[in-house]
């Protein structure tokens, strides 16, 4: 089945993403992406992926006309070349009529662009759940069947609802944590996946969902209770989650992990925080601090994982006076450690917001 993603706001991330999971993907525009596979996607377990679509093979009427159902709901997004909401909407009324003609009774939703919000279609219902209520994509002259939108505020309530935070150590958001994981390619359920950066436990909360075994250790004996803390609060908010976690405190430089882990997935030490262009003095005592912690823990880590063994990392990434980021320079010294660094890496994979100053500069690799 050919299936169409809709991706997020750093489309270079969401396809990484897709290609770890999925294999082949093919990005047909800045913000479109299609791939082949045998079973739908889940939409909730990809951080980079606005929405899902399907391919449909027949025209867009006889798909509808095809719902049994006398009442249709849907909305049409245009993401052709020269779309425009007036195309968009007189489509739609073209659609309408001959449903209307057809015994249908047909509501659509509008935009004042050729696509509907992500807030427009969950707010509609047309999310894929109800087979009454249908969003469909138009790219060029093929069509699509939306089967999944990333649902916002899910990941707003796991993020703010959980009963232990702290801003002061930073805040690693969900969607951030499913990429790290997904980055790790496809595993089997009940994997053991490790973070030993794991701080209030982003990471290993999305791991529990996904149906892996979260694994974590901090140096922090805080940090260590406040995961615990949001992990059986997730449990006991998820009747479908397993209750089997571990986590210690644990220095990640010089720790002995407990074998067998399938996967590593973590943020890394971001150093200072910052609200400003720091000089090249303060850049350089930043990058020595953090190079030291990271290289050090892959050092660490390196001997005690099998061959083959995913690693995904994110490390920070400097915002300088040309707007562009600073990057720490160690994919070098990785490979001498016995780690294979993705290409994506090397050309770089930054995840940041606009004038963010400390981006997250994320490294794909294996144990060779």
């Amino acid at each position: 089945m050919k299936y169409l993603a809709i991706l997020g706001r750093q489309p270079k991330i969401s396809i990484a993403e897709l290609s770890a999971l999925y294999g082949n993907i093919h990005q047909i525009s800045a913000n479109l992406a299609t791939f082949d596979f045998g079973t739908p996607p889940q939409i909730n377990r990809l951080g980079g992926t606005i929405k899902l679509a399907e391919k449909i093979t027949e025209s867009p009427v006889d798909f509808l006309s095809h719902i049994d159902n006398k009442k249709i709901v849907f909305g049409l997004s245009d993401y052709s070349a020269h779309a425009s909401a007036k195309s968009v909407f007189t489509e739609s009324l073209k659609l309408k009529k001959i449903l209307t003609r057809h015994g249908h009774s047909v509501r659509i939703i509008t935009s004042k662009s050729p696509v509907l919000t992500t807030a427009t279609s969950l707010h509609n219902g047309l999310s894929g759940k109800n087979p009454h209520k249908i969003e469909l994509i138009k790219v060029a002259n093929n069509w699509y069947r939306v089967i999944g939108i990333q649902d916002i505020d899910a990941y707003s309530a796991r993020d703010q609802a959980r009963p232990a935070r702290d801003a002061k150590v930073g805040m690693l958001p969900p969607k951030l944590a499913q990429i790290l994981i997904n980055l790790c390619g496809p595993l089997s359920d009940g994997s053991c996946l490790l973070d030993p950066f794991c701080g209030t436990g982003v990471v290993l909360q999305e791991a529990l969902l996904m149906g892996y075994r979260p694994y974590g250790t901090d140096i922090n004996p805080r940090m260590v209770e406040y995961s615990k803390k949001n992990l059986h609060w997730l449990i006991s908010s998820n009747e479908d989650t397993t209750s089997s976690f571990d986590i210690s405190v644990g220095d990640a430089t010089n720790y002995i992990w407990t074998p067998p882990i399938d996967a590593v997935a973590c943020e890394g030490y971001l150093g200072t925080p910052m609200s400003q262009i720091p000089t090249d003095i303060v850049l350089k005592r930043e990058k020595q601090a953090c190079e030291e912690i990271i290289l050090s823990f892959l050092k660490n880590l390196a001997p005690q994982i099998k061959k083959d063994t995913p690693v995904v990392i994110a490390v920070p990434a400097w915002l300088r006076e040309n707007r562009t980021y600073s990057r720490l320079l160690i994919l070098d010294l990785l490979e001498n450690m016995g780690y294979n660094v993705s290409n994506t890496s090397r050309e770089g994979l930054l995840y940041h917001r606009d004038d963010q100053i400390v981006a997250r500069d994320i490294i794909i690799m294996r144990k060779i």
